[in-house]
């Protein structure tokens, strides 16, 4: 693992509400709002993009946990940003601190964790598990 890998890097990622984004289209409600799948999704690619680039070339990281809550509706069209904070490493286990906020407020907050995987092993071990 990259050394420049260290508690209290920061990131963002940030995206504007399109029609695919709303719950309605998801399913995972009845509103023309940003949809929770979404947000976890925004709050994911916050994290990911904190340590991609410190990776080597065979290496990633993998969603393993998220516990976040969703505490205000954001419409169509609006920009929202996940501000995500590594907060510790557990050997390859990173958990991290993420805030969502649209162009108002603060819509949501939570907990991520990533683990940093050897891209090729990973696949390989996934692709067997297809086919056993």
């Amino acid at each position: 693992m990259n050394d420049k890998i260290k508690v209290g890097i920061t990131g963002e990622y940030s995206k504007k509400v399109v029609k695919e984004d709303l719950a309605s289209s998801k399913g995972s409600g009845g509103t023309d709002v940003f949809s929770t799948p979404d947000l976890l999704l925004l709050m994911e690619a916050a994290c990911f993009n904190i340590v991609e680039d410190l990776l080597s070339d065979n290496e990633s990281t993998v969603g393993i946990s998220a516990n976040f809550s969703h505490l205000a509706a954001t419409p169509l069209g609006m920009t929202v940003t996940a501000k995500a904070k590594l907060k510790e490493i557990d050997r390859k286990k990173l958990t991290f601190e993420v805030e969502v906020y649209d162009e108002k407020e603060l819509i949501g907050k939570g907990e991520h964790q990533r683990f940093i995987i050897d891209k090729d092993k990973f696949t390989k071990k996934a692709y067997n598990k297809k086919n056993a």
